[in-house]
């Protein structure tokens, strides 16, 4: 196609109205089935289909009449075809049902929820030179994540306290500036409670002064125990209030002298590269005297709401349930890829009680994140991202945090919280037995000519776009499919049906992806999704599409069917 002709072909076809994008099989054969004989789908029959096809459930005769005066020409006595695929197609018909709000039981132990986690929340960028600042928490916070990660550090003086990320050429940003963002945006998108986790690298003077600032900066809003908790309390209860994670400051003091002995044996690392073991708190130490308890900051112990730390002794220690203690442990990824190996049972019974934060390995410099799966099955709370990052794993986080009217908090399935015949635990890695099926039809996708220029998939012709579905959920069930390539065309009809048999769904995400299909050069992103399966709406759907950061475009949607069976 010539260049001057695609031009002309462009401009008419972005005259083209929805209605011209002609109505799948499917639902003109579903139009016919509930329509009269005059083409026209009165509001009994369109009652009918929403709780037949649509599976809608408390939808009254008042509710589908109001659809159909929204939709259609008043005129009418109901729905012709053209108005019916219109609605179908509209924003106003997701995936996900928005009405269904918060709905899971909030009423558990914090342990039995996974919460909204990042991981280094101050930076704006990459792990080694970038800025750090409070817009990302409070980015973070609008996007309802509920545990911030704040590493604090003497500044050049040691009279002050910034955050930044350690050993890197990061820039700093003060402490009471971010303690003062996550006051005022805390709760703008989630009234459930937000976790500071610090990772301290502060003398005992300064710890006062981090309690002191704590302290005055959130007032009544801090929950502090006044002892250790043998059951963290629930979200619901724990509305409206911050809660300090990080390993009481004695502990710091002996892990400093361990730390020295096990580096005395290593051999000096380097400081330009973060290695791995210091990227969690659990590892990390106290730059003050190990000699001298007296110097242990009272007050800030007595802030700590959830505390932390590994314990003595290897993995099977640290995994010891404590029934009178609760406690949070963090692994980095590879850690927890090796001892889910060896100890996956053993994980998850410490899961129940106790709280698991995983964070990204010390390479990750670019922000990149990992396959949050391996601690999802394996019932950890806090998988902790690069929210500043992009790309597949993030994708899977906001899927996940999709559900529950996105409050930044999912209850765990019953099968990771609960025991089985003779104390067994849930095996991610064992087949079960086939719950249900999810069967996806593909029909179409729009809007990529109003969300796009002309030539930003290829300079003379249209694009040729294919879609990617998949699950994503324990290994039994994750698996890829795709559609057929359809050449040149901003509004490709690929008509397709899948099957997803599904042993695990409380666990499943529903992977959509769209790409333009280049000969010579790597396939152009062109827009993803991912869904939570269990609140996935059965019936005929517009599914809107993001880019890569996660920002929903105005118009890009495909339009499918969701059916279990």
């Amino acid at each position: 196609m010539s260049k001057q002709t695609y031009k002309v072909g462009f401009f008419f076809r972005r005259q083209l109205t929805m209605a011209a994008a002609e109505a799948p099989a499917d639902v003109k054969n579903t139009f016919n089935h509930y329509s009269d004989g005059a083409g026209v789908m009165n509001a009994d029959n369109f009652h009918r289909y929403l709780i037949e096809v649509q599976k809608e459930k408390n939808v009254t005769l008042d509710d589908a009449q109001a659809i159909i005066n929204k939709h259609d020409d008043p005129k009418h006595t109901g729905f012709q075809l053209d108005a019916f695929f219109k609605y179908l197609f509209s924003d106003i018909n997701p995936p996900l049902d928005p009405k269904l709000g918060i709905h899971h039981d909030m009423t558990a132990p914090l342990s039995h929820y996974y919460i909204y986690t990042g991981h280094n929340s101050y930076l704006t960028g990459n792990q080694l030179s970038s800025d750090c600042s409070d817009v990302p928490i409070i980015q973070a916070l609008q996007r309802s994540v509920r545990v911030i990660e704040l590493d604090i550090w003497p500044n050049s003086d040691e009279d002050d306290v910034e955050v930044l990320h350690g050993r890197t050429l990061t820039t700093p940003v003060a402490l009471i500036k971010c303690l003062r963002c996550i006051k005022e945006h805390a709760f703008s998108a989630s009234e459930y409670p937000v976790v500071i986790t610090l990772e301290d690298h502060l003398t005992p003077d300064l710890q006062a002064k981090v309690a002191e600032m704590i302290t005055q900066t959130f007032g009544d809003m801090l929950f502090s125990p006044s002892e250790c908790l043998k059951e963290i309390p629930s979200p619901e209860s724990l509305k409206k209030r911050i809660m300090i994670s990080t390993k009481p400051p004695k502990e710091y003091l002996q892990a400093k002298e361990v730390k020295e002995k096990d580096a005395s044996k290593k051999g000096a690392e380097t400081s330009s590269q973060p290695d791995d073991s210091d990227e969690g708190e659990d590892d990390e130490d106290d730059e003050g005297d190990p000699k001298s308890e007296k110097n242990v900051a009272s007050e800030y112990k007595r802030l700590i709401a959830i505390h932390a730390g590994k314990g003595k002794g290897g993995l099977s220690d640290w995994l010891r349930v404590d029934p009178n203690n609760v406690r949070r442990l963090s692994l980095s990824e590879p850690a927890l890829e090796k001892a889910v190996d060896t100890r996956s049972k053993e994980i998850i019974r410490f899961t129940q009680k106790n709280l698991l934060r995983v964070y990204p390995k010390g390479i990750r410099v670019d922000s990149s994140n990992y396959d949050p799966f391996v601690g999802w099955t394996h019932g950890a709370q806090m998988v902790a991202f690069n929210m500043q990052g992009y790309g597949r794993s993030l994708w899977l986080m906001h899927g996940m945090f999709r559900a529950n009217g996105g409050c930044g908090y999912v209850k765990k399935p019953d099968l990771l919280l609960t025991a089985g015949p003779n104390n067994e635990v849930f095996d991610p890695t064992k087949k079960l037995p086939v719950k249900t099926t999810l069967k996806v039809t593909v029909y179409m996708g729009d809007g990529w000519d109003k969300d796009f220029d002309q030539t930003h998939f290829d300079t003379y012709s249209p694009p040729d776009f294919y879609a990617k579905v998949g699950i994503a959920g324990v290994p039994a069930d994750a698996i890829k499919k795709k559609t057929k390539t359809m050449d040149d065309n901003w509004i490709p009809t690929w008509d397709e049906k899948f099957e997803f048999p599904l042993t695990v769904p409380e666990l499943a995400l529903l992977r959509i992806k769209v790409l333009d299909y280049n000969r010579s050069d790597k396939d152009e992103f062109a827009g993803q999704t991912c869904l939570p399966v269990p609140e996935l709406r059965q019936g005929i759907r517009a599914v809107p599409l993001f880019d890569r950061k996660g920002e929903k475009y105005s118009s890009v949607k495909l339009f499918m069917h969701f059916e279990f069976v």
